[in-house]
């Protein structure tokens, strides 16, 4: 029986055991629920179904969340009261990782949107639109180690003297030019790194766009044009602020994502050579160096940089709400 448990059989066939049996529960509860009525059915179906969620919720985040902000103001070991100290590093020593991830927070959204805009305009409802928009997807389904690993071998550098065996670099080479170190020169290869980023979202943007631009009323466009509107007008003036709540969502998504960006610089330079992000800065000081007080400091950042962000998308939800409603 032991035996049993211990394999990953046993332990498969005993998940399935346990999740039926929640499952059982739950629809025990409901029934019972069921003969409820009015007000009281409400908060007790609430609490059945939302509980669950809820309580998962405050283990698996809000506790952690709170753990985390605690332990910035501690030291390696969380137990002498450092105040402020972990956070003037970041503003010290790590004055690199903030402005790279700025840097990147900058670059990487209004970058992917552009190009997902540009292209989903000029392939809508031509004649190879699906190919061409399954062209421009098709990084979104890589991950972001192996589109690091990708970009890594075209990045790649050997010495001048060397057979390059990175892309860009034979290319460079076989033109008669001397090899171009992507990877290694700063502050260049941040923004080589950020390419990658680029590369990855653009196809989620021109996705998004793509499907806002076909909701853009036709006869708006046709009255446009009958008014002598071209193409750059009927663009600027029509389409763009026909999809702004679109633009708003591709942009606020991708800089989420853009903030915790942790495994396009760890793959492809180890997060050296002046390439380090806070996701970088927060993973070494944490686990790599074993310093708890200045790996939360570095967490609590990126949570607060994230805030705004999330907040501002909130409110442009709300207000075209109220403009549809």
């Amino acid at each position: 029986m032991g035996f049993f448990l211990y394999s990953k059989t046993g332990q498969l066939v005993l998940a399935v055991l346990v999740f039926l049996a929640l499952v059982a529960i739950l629809l025990l509860i409901a029934r019972a629920v069921d003969g409820f009525r009015g007000r009281r059915q409400t908060y007790a179906m609430a609490a059945v179904f939302g509980g669950p969620a809820l309580l998962l919720l405050a283990v698996g985040l809000i506790y952690p969340a709170i753990r985390t902000i605690w332990m910035s103001f501690f030291d390696a070991r969380s137990e002498t009261f450092v105040g402020a100290d972990n956070y003037a590093y970041l503003f010290q020593d790590g004055i690199v990782a903030l402005v790279n991830t700025l840097l990147w927070v900058i670059i990487v959204p209004l970058g992917s949107t552009v190009i997902g805009l540009v292209y989903a305009v000029l392939i809508d409802k031509s004649r190879f639109e699906k190919v061409s928009k399954s062209l421009l997807f098709l990084p979104m389904a890589i991950s972001f180690v192996g589109a690091g690993i990708i970009w890594k071998f075209m990045y790649e550098y050997r010495g001048a003297a060397q057979e390059q065996i990175g892309l860009l670099n034979a290319v460079i080479t076989s033109l008669g030019f001397e090899p171009v170190r992507f990877l290694q020169d700063s502050p260049w290869n941040t923004l080589f790194l950020i390419v990658v980023m680029v590369w990855i979202q653009a196809g989620f943007a021109m996705v998004v766009l793509s499907a806002a631009i076909k909701a853009v009323p036709t006869d708006m466009i046709e009255a446009a044009r009958l008014d002598g509107a071209n193409a750059w007008q009927l663009f600027t003036r029509i389409t763009v602020p026909s999809i702004r709540a679109s633009l708003v969502v591709v942009v606020t998504t991708i800089s989420i994502a853009t903030l915790k960006v942790f495994d396009i610089t760890q793959t492809m330079t180890g997060a050296e050579f002046g390439t380090q992000v806070l996701a970088n800065e927060m993973y070494d000081w944490s686990f790599t160096f074993g310093d708890n007080g200045i790996g939360s400091a570095m967490a609590v950042v990126i949570f607060v940089l994230v805030i705004p962000i999330v907040v501002y998308n909130v409110r442009q939800m709300n207000k075209n709400r109220a403009v549809r409603g």
